[in-house]
């Protein structure tokens, strides 16, 4: 989106300039209102968009909720805020993901709002390069210990106490890959080979969070598809942390 807002802005530009060559060229007045409010029209509309994929680039993006996965903490169609400089700045218009000058690190129990990642889409969605965002709760970072026993998370052998995990779904799922050797595992679910095992959502791992990596799980536990599935959160698809609910009304808070 701020891509092409700052395409659309520099294509107006141009148009801004043209006009202006025409203007001095062909000594049109500035008296002729037509011309005149379609160049004002234009002129305020490239700047408009420039500073709009700025802000949203660096600063604050709005983001909708399109899934029940992080309920009860967002429901579908609430529309928020993100923070987008909290974790560092990212190079405007790059892949690589490097951020500087960051504010402070991922924690476990952030809400990130992130680029959804080649493994997380469908073949057909990688051919046409589909580009999507998910929001989730951050519950592990590099050098963390993950495991779901029953649905209930450990990290590092200890059970998480997570208040706003829920679980709408009374069965638990039992799982065939329990046995396997812990590194074939592990090499699996960093490939995203779990993406269409549903055996994996209420027991999982145990699997160590590689370097520079994060473990991404929906409030929704029953109905998310998250880190369990697909694997690990690279850091370069991290955009920022959910800031505050501002539509509908009723709902607004802040995060």
């Amino acid at each position: 989106m701020e891509l092409k807002l700052f395409i659309t802005g520099c294509i107006l530009f141009i148009m801004a300039v043209i006009m202006l060559v025409i203007r001095k060229c062909f000594k049109i007045s500035s008296s002729q209102r037509f011309f005149k409010n379609i160049y004002s029209l234009i002129d305020s509309l490239w700047t408009s968009l420039i500073l709009a994929s700025f802000i949203m680039f660096f600063f604050v993006q709005a983001f909708k909720i399109p899934s029940g996965s992080m309920r009860n903490t967002f429901l579908e169609g609430d529309h928020l805020f993100v923070n987008k400089f909290i974790y560092g700045f990212s190079v405007p218009f790059t892949s690589c993901g490097k951020r500087y000058l960051p504010f402070k690190n991922i924690s476990r129990g952030d809400i990130v709002v992130f680029q959804c990642p080649p493994k997380a889409l469908t073949i057909y969605e990688r051919e046409i390069k589909v580009r999507k965002n998910f929001i989730k709760r951050c519950v592990a970072f590099a050098g963390d210990i993950v495991e779901v026993r029953n649905k209930k998370l450990f990290v590092n052998g200890i059970s998480v106490v997570d208040k706003y995990a829920i679980f709408n779904d009374a069965n638990v799922i039992k799982t065939n890959l329990s046995t396997r050797n812990r590194q074939e595992y592990q090499k699996d679910w960093e490939e995203g080979k779990f993406v269409l095992n549903y055996d994996v959502r209420d027991n999982f791992g145990p699997v160590n969070i590689p370097e520079g990596h994060y473990m991404m799980m929906g409030d929704n536990r029953d109905y998310s598809f998250d880190s369990r599935f697909w694997g690990p959160l690279p850091d370069k698809y991290v955009k920022g942390k959910a800031l505050l609910i501002y539509w509908p009304l009723y709902r607004w808070r802040i995060i």
